[in-house]
């Protein structure tokens, strides 16, 4: 599961716990994790937004499913097949990240951080890249985040 909040023109990302096990320190979408055994995907996506970042209530649209290889480190190699989420917030949204997950938070336009990747990619997870440059339209939607 990996969710993406968005805030008109901005993108909550989260940058890893230095203790996360595979990329860690490296920045990421709003969230993502893997479901528990037999867990609904709606439900597991409404626990991590909790479970990470303290976020509760928010609703979240389903997007779609999306299948990706990535090489994240310590010769691990994830193929995941994971369903995505999106939802609308506030950039003032509340936030109480957990600081075994998350090392820091940030909003950021789509320009910008496409702009980052760009020159810094290896600060950025690969399943992120995957997202940003083969399935944007399916996250963001009719939603114009090229400020």
């Amino acid at each position: 599961m990996s969710a993406f909040l968005l805030a008109g023109q901005h993108i909550l990302i989260q940058q890893r716990a230095l203790g996360k096990y595979h990329t860690p320190g490296l920045w990421a979408n709003t969230c993502c994790t893997h479901p528990e055994w037999e867990e609904d995907p709606d439900r597991c996506a409404t626990r991590r937004l909790r479970e990470e970042l303290g976020i509760e209530g928010l609703p979240l649209r389903h997007c779609g499913q999306v299948d990706y290889r990535a090489g994240v480190g310590n010769g691990l190699i994830e193929h995941e097949v994971v369903e995505v989420y999106a939802g609308m917030a506030g950039l003032n949204l509340q936030l109480a990240p957990d600081p075994d997950e998350v090392m820091a938070t940030r909003w950021v336009s789509r320009a910008t951080l496409l702009s980052d990747m760009a020159a810094t990619p290896a600060a950025f997870t690969l399943w992120l890249h995957i997202y940003m440059q083969q399935h944007a339209d399916m996250i963001f939607g009719t939603v114009s985040l090229d400020a």
